[in-house]
């Protein structure tokens, strides 16, 4: 079961979710995020790259589900003194609603409905791609393809995702079905680790975008941290 990727649909994935029980899932991976550290691993990759007091740094959060991602990097940053423009993009409207409705304390947040396929053709200069969560739901051509616009548009890009791990699935199965109380958690969360990486595949997909400055990093709780940096 773990030698290859899953390729099963998440719940989270299917039209038409209905508001309370998305709201319920938003809420319990802010938890899991913050508690299994989730938003340390993201905050390790800005640190390697936000370093100048002086820049603004434009940041695109791609994924961004309720949000708090970018509300962890704001705090983070307001805590550095680090200046920022964070936005964050979902494709679903209910979870923009969601994100803004609780993000409305930091001026430097933005949410917008829209395919993440479409940051470089609506916003200019972007210095930094975040994804959470994120590029396990996409095919491994899907996510090099991604990467290549990245380097294109001289663009890092944080990649904070699962290992695919039989003691990682496991362990989230069991801990979901008696801390959870969302029934999207937990079906997706041990469907996520199945449709994790393994350090060779992020190795391949690499490869194949044609990048060659990158970094992967096995961090705490089965996750990857991946920052690509554009070709020079």
């Amino acid at each position: 079961m773990f030698k290859q990727r899953s390729s099963e649909k998440e719940l989270l994935d299917m039209p038409a979710i209905e508001k309370g029980l998305l709201y319920q899932n938003l809420k319990e991976l802010e938890i899991i995020n913050k508690y299994l550290g989730g938003h340390a691993i993201s905050l390790k990759g800005f640190k390697k790259i936000i370093v100048d007091k002086i820049k603004t740094y434009s940041v695109i959060d791609i994924g961004c589900g309720g949000g708090d991602s970018l509300r962890a990097i704001a705090k983070w940053s307001r805590n550095k003194r680090y200046k920022v423009n964070l936005t964050g993009i979902d494709l679903n409207k209910d979870c923009i609603n969601y994100a803004q409705n609780i993000s409305k304390e930091y001026d430097e947040i933005n949410f917008s409905c829209d395919d993440f396929r479409n940051i470089f053709s609506k916003k200019n200069n972007i210095d930094v791609v975040h994804a959470s969560l994120f590029c396990h739901h996409f095919t491994e051509g899907e996510i090099a393809d991604f990467i290549k616009i990245c380097n294109k548009n001289k663009a890092i890009f944080v990649i904070n995702d699962l290992e695919r791990n039989s003691v990682a699935y496991y362990a989230i199965k069991i801990l979901t079905y008696f801390l959870s109380r969302s029934p999207l958690v937990k079906n997706d969360a041990p469907l996520s680790v199945r449709r994790g990486f393994k350090v060779i595949e992020w190795q391949q997909i690499l490869q194949n975008a044609g990048v060659n400055n990158y970094l992967i990093k096995k961090c705490w709780a089965f996750r990857h941290l991946v920052i690509v940096y554009p070709n020079e």
